[in-house]
């Protein structure tokens, strides 16, 4: 994960004085909160002459079921645990359990990086 700064405070738990305003590098951009439904893509800059493309939508995954990978298709998101409002509005994020075609899996793939969900099937528990 690229540092976005220091911390806020010491080891200790004492805050620490400001001492310049963010670098350009050190900023973030909004985060990709990609969808379930038509795919849409956006190729955008990033450092070191590389792009990154993004999943603004998709509804289709590569699903792992042991040794064997398929492609499936995203119904809808049943769990998200990086945000619980995320399941109501179908944002796919890693670690999301989603329900596919070919069963219920999680995302291993981070969608708003590399513009692809890959997923594993978990048993249903």
């Amino acid at each position: 994960m690229k540092d976005q700064g220091r911390s806020k405070r010491k080891r200790t738990g004492g805050r620490l004085k400001h001492f310049r305003k963010k670098k350009r590098y050190q900023l973030g951009r909004e985060p990709t909160e990609t969808t379930v439904g038509e795919p849409r893509f956006r190729v955008i800059d990033s450092r070191g002459n590389e792009t990154k493309v993004r999943a603004l939508s998709t509804n289709v995954a590569q699903v792992a079921d042991g040794g064997e990978t398929t492609s499936a298709t995203i119904e809808n998101v049943v769990d998200n645990p990086a945000n619980i409002n995320y399941v109501r509005r179908n944002i796919i994020t890693k670690g999301a359990i989603i329900e596919t075609d070919l069963g219920t899996a999680r995302v291993t793939s981070r969608p708003g990086q590399n513009g692809q969900v890959n997923a594993v099937l978990v048993g249903d528990e």
